[in-house]
């Protein structure tokens, strides 16, 4: 089996970041750049959709990346950015993975700092904009996110223990069976908890007191493989098809 984690395109919250006069929004947008971003993803995945040799080691993808499955979390800016790329590949199954939105979930902060769960986006919502996801049955005008808490650093470590088990129960290999080669379309904060369930190591816990972070830019590419019993990270953070001014994040 192999992972490919892509972060959405840039959102405008990640514009915002650092500005005091913005106003932090639940479930942001794509911004032109975030749009421009994905647009070039798709168009590139595309053209390296096709596996041209099949040699025994390709870590780098050389040969193409024969994407079998594309899920994706149900944030708008996640969403919006795994539809051009779905769009283009459009004869692979295209799904939603509710466990893989960003730490938190959907909530507003009011001026006192405390956090409000919100609904997220309904059924409707989705079917109008996005009519080739298939979508949870649950899924309905409430919001996919139905006014949960806010969720905590450990409830989202938990998640992420959740859809490792879940993605190995579901893609590892099977003798006799095509390798499964999963796009995830997600976020930079949940791939940080994603990884230490992978690797079972403290969140965010660097050794000699420091803390721990793995950067990813927007509509970055990271791959992990799984070959038996072994967990490999082929690569990190690739943005190398990006021109240089549309890196960000």
């Amino acid at each position: 089996m192999q992972l490919y984690f892509i972060r959405h395109g840039q959102s405008v919250n990640n514009a915002g970041w650092g500005d005091p006069n913005y106003k932090e929004s639940p479930d942001p947008v794509l911004t032109e750049i975030g749009a421009q971003q994905a647009v070039i993803l798709g168009e590139y995945l595309e053209k390296h959709q096709l596996i041209i040799e099949h040699p025994s080691w390709d870590p780098h993808d050389r040969y193409g990346f024969g994407f079998t499955h594309i899920y994706t979390s149900l944030m708008e800016r996640a969403t919006h950015t795994a539809s051009y790329t779905a769009r283009k590949l459009s004869q692979i199954s295209f799904a939603t993975w509710t466990d893989i939105h960003e730490s938190g979930g959907i909530y507003s902060r009011n001026d006192d700092q405390k956090l409000q769960g919100l609904s997220g986006k309904s059924r409707a919502w989705f079917e109008e904009r996005f009519p080739e996801l298939a979508l949870p049955e649950y899924l309905d005008g409430a919001g996919w996110w139905q006014g949960r808490p806010f969720e905590t650093e450990d409830e989202c470590q938990l998640r992420a223990q959740r859809v490792w088990a879940d993605l190995l129960a579901h893609h590892a290999d099977r003798d006799g069976q095509p390798e499964h080669r999963v796009i995830f379309f997600s976020h930079g904060g949940f791939f940080v908890h994603l990884m230490c369930a992978i690797l079972n190591i403290p969140y965010r816990q660097a050794s000699n007191g420091l803390n721990s972070w793995l950067l990813l830019s927007n509509c970055s590419i990271s791959r992990i493989a799984v070959y038996k019993s072994e967990v490999t990270l082929c690569y990190l953070n690739r943005t190398d098809y990006l021109p240089n001014h549309l890196i960000t994040g």
